[in-house]
């Protein structure tokens, strides 16, 4: 079957520069990646099209041979009959394995040190109180990170020099060293693994290619976030290298404690004490919500650890669904600092129960004791 025109390809004219090149390499990239484009044959296809077309025209020896002889020009400089994916000195098979093993973990092949390839992914933890994490809001982070170096363009050549292929390995970014009957294989000492040699360095970037900056970006953080949910900010990573796209920026959310409320889910629980005269006889307290202050009606003889469900007090969660409870659990406070009248007066209180007798009052500490006296008597030999 027959190739189309690379510059079809792209979408460029002819006589494009590299940087026109470049940019409509990525977009058609990333509207084509396999990983955007799950078991769709027609979006690999084009993706592995657009690779081979920007591995032909960003290379300047490749790109003179293809505007001469046209594909055959290519083929033939890819290794005789092997055509352009052949198996000579990483063609274009190699490049697309490791694309796909950038992503992927993988790789089907060893990678061409001059392939694009995809900037990491960058994860930065943000810190939320419980409120901003229950109602959602926005903030901005300062993320430092690697960009593309504007003065050479990603290219690490100081604007007007070139890249020459590194005549130690002739541009595999690999040696090979025999000592005997073993060989080794090793980064190129010459160019550290890149293929190429650069006559005179970008000032910016020292031939890197990319550059450190520190970026302020603005997060939307929806209603409903917990504690390890993650937001993706595509494109937000690190800056690809030879061209290839970005990764993304994750971020992670993590949220404070909260003086008044715990999380467990959807549901938010508190402690509410009372003093032991209303959860003996009754009352009506306010207790705190997100929303503001509820009633919570005391029932008489409530006992300590009680828990009471306020409906549709809690969380609505991120991924949708009904909003979750509140959960007071009572605790009932012992008096303090008590003065010698008030110590009486529950003296007088205590005898009018029965003493320390008064078992009728205190079934949860009579049925304890009558446990306790069994457990002793069971004992007995």
């Amino acid at each position: 079957m027959s190739k189309r025109d690379y510059y079809e390809v792209l979408g460029v004219e002819r006589g494009a520069d590299q940087k026109d090149i470049k940019k409509a390499y990525r977009r058609l990239a990333q509207k084509f990646h396999p990983d955007r484009n799950p078991d769709d044959d027609k979006a690999a296809e084009k993706f592995r099209e657009v690779s081979e077309a920007y591995e032909v025209l960003s290379d300047s020896e490749k790109r003179a041979a293809y505007d001469q002889f046209g594909h055959a020009g290519v083929d033939e400089q890819a290794g005789g009959g092997g055509g352009f994916g052949g198996a000579g000195a990483g063609g274009f098979s190699d490049i697309f394995g490791d694309v796909f093993g950038d992503i992927f973990g993988g790789g089907g092949g060893r990678r061409h040190p001059n392939a694009p390839a995809r900037g990491s992914d960058l994860r930065y933890n943000l810190e939320l109180d419980l409120e901003d994490a229950v109602a959602g809001t926005s903030v901005d982070i300062r993320v430092p990170r690697h960009v593309e170096c504007e003065r050479c363009d990603g290219n690490g050549a100081e604007p007007g020099s070139s890249k020459d292929t590194c005549p130690t390995c002739n541009g595999m970014g690999q040696v090979r060293m025999q000592q005997g009957f073993f060989a080794v294989q090793q980064t190129c000492p010459t160019c550290h693994g890149s293929g190429q040699h650069i006559k005179v360095p970008c000032h910016k970037c020292n031939g890197d290619g990319r550059v450190r900056e520190t970026r302020t970006l603005s997060v939307k953080i929806p209603a409903g976030v917990d504690t390890g949910d993650r937001i993706r900010l595509n494109g937000e990573g690190e800056a690809g290298i030879n061209g290839g796209p970005p990764g993304d920026l994750y971020v992670q959310a993590a949220i404070k404690p909260h003086p008044i409320f715990q999380r467990d889910g959807r549901h938010l629980q508190c402690e509410v004490p009372i003093n032991f005269v209303d959860a003996a006889l009754g009352g009506e307290l306010e207790v705190p919500t997100l929303d503001g202050r509820v009633k919570l009606k005391i029932p008489p003889e409530t006992q300590t650890g009680k828990v009471f469900r306020l409906k549709g007090k809690g969380i609505k969660p991120v991924r949708g669904g009904p909003p979750g409870d509140l959960l007071c659990k009572v605790v009932i406070e012992t008096p303090v600092k008590l003065k010698e009248e008030q110590k009486e007066l529950l003296r007088k209180f205590q005898d009018s129960l029965g003493g320390q007798n008064g078992h009728h009052h205190s079934p949860k500490k009579s049925n304890f004791f009558d446990g306790v006296k069994k457990f002793f008597e069971d004992m007995k030999p």
